[in-house]
């Protein structure tokens, strides 16, 4: 008998396990629809900056690096 009471006590554990993951799944789907808009973005979220940015840096990375030899 206790091999039949281990194995039913795994299949309503695993059950019980099953059930609560299925809720939390469940309540994680809310059809929220959040809209975020903060307005203009900021000078340093314009693509330009950073590229203009990355340029001037290497640009002084190679005038460092020439200057040491």
């Amino acid at each position: 008998m206790n091999y039949l009471e281990n194995k039913f006590s795994k299949i309503s554990a695993l059950a019980v396990l099953g059930l609560m993951i299925s809720v939390q799944l469940f309540a994680q789907d809310g059809g929220l629809d959040i809209d975020i808009d903060l307005g203009k973005p900021e000078w340093y979220e314009q693509p330009w900056v950073w590229v203009v940015g990355a340029a001037a840096f290497i640009l002084i990375l190679v005038a460092i690096v020439r200057r040491k030899r």
